[in-house]
């Protein structure tokens, strides 16, 4: 099998005297979707904020083609093909559609950033149609849109989306997850943390359970989806 795209390797993280992720290991590969399900406090965006950067290890390693960026700021990483989508979409309230796509593409040669943003209106046509819009005004779905085309104007080589179906209505939830299988179809490799375990499963080649900051089971979307304990505590069921 190819070296894994990401592998993070043992790593310990601290909010102050709180340990938050205790000596966790996992990998995604490319073109793959894995997911981190678990309740909320287990640690799943505090792993997130780690990988891209923002927040550091105190032990462990974080690898990513090969690289060890375990001690690189957020401002290097993204360069490197890691864009983070985080939790609450994060927008820039009080600029327009048009002027977060380019902020999302700061990274990139000014001359390819109008091509970017072509394919961005082409993936989501109602963010075209409101691209003058200030973004503070859009409806939390277009909002969710959005914050996924900002994070994909860097061209990421490993989109990480934190909780993109939060505070959704379900016909929204059913839409976000329709670009994250389209995402997956035409390659993009995906990290996905998400409270709903049921849409995330679908969605995932593999998955990991996160309790307390430790991982507790790990296997593909289908088996976790079928696993008696994942049903009972994530499932309903």
């Amino acid at each position: 099998m190819a070296e894994p795209m990401l592998k993070v390797d043992g790593i310990d993280v601290y909010y102050g005297a709180i340990h938050a992720i205790k000596g966790i290991s996992f990998e995604v590969h490319e073109n793959e979707v894995v997911t981190l399900i678990g309740a909320n406090g287990a640690g799943k965006s505090t792993t997130l904020n780690t990988i891209g950067g923002l927040m550091k290890p105190r032990t462990g390693k974080i690898e990513f083609l090969g690289q060890n960026i375990s001690a690189m700021p957020a401002s290097k990483v993204v360069p490197l093909g890691i864009a983070l989508c985080p939790e609450g979409r994060r927008i820039f309230q009080q600029m327009t559609v048009r002027e977060n796509l380019e902020m999302g593409g700061y990274t990139r040669p000014a001359s390819e950033i109008q091509d970017t943003m072509d394919e961005m209106f082409g993936r989501f046509p109602r963010l075209k149609e409101r691209e003058k819009q200030i973004a503070g005004t859009l409806s939390g779905g277009e909002q969710q849109m959005l914050a996924i085309a900002r994070a994909l104007m860097s061209h990421p080589k490993l989109l990480m989306l934190d909780e993109p179906s939060m505070g959704l209505a379900p016909i929204l939830v059913d839409q976000i997850f329709d670009i994250i299988k389209e995402l997956h179809k035409a390659g993009t490799t995906i990290l996905l943390v998400e409270q709903n375990a049921r849409k995330a499963l679908q969605v995932a080649d593999r998955a990991y359970v996160l309790e307390t900051g430790k991982i507790t089971l790990s296997g593909t979307g289908e088996e976790l989806a079928n696993s008696d304990e994942v049903r009972k505590a994530y499932l309903g069921g």
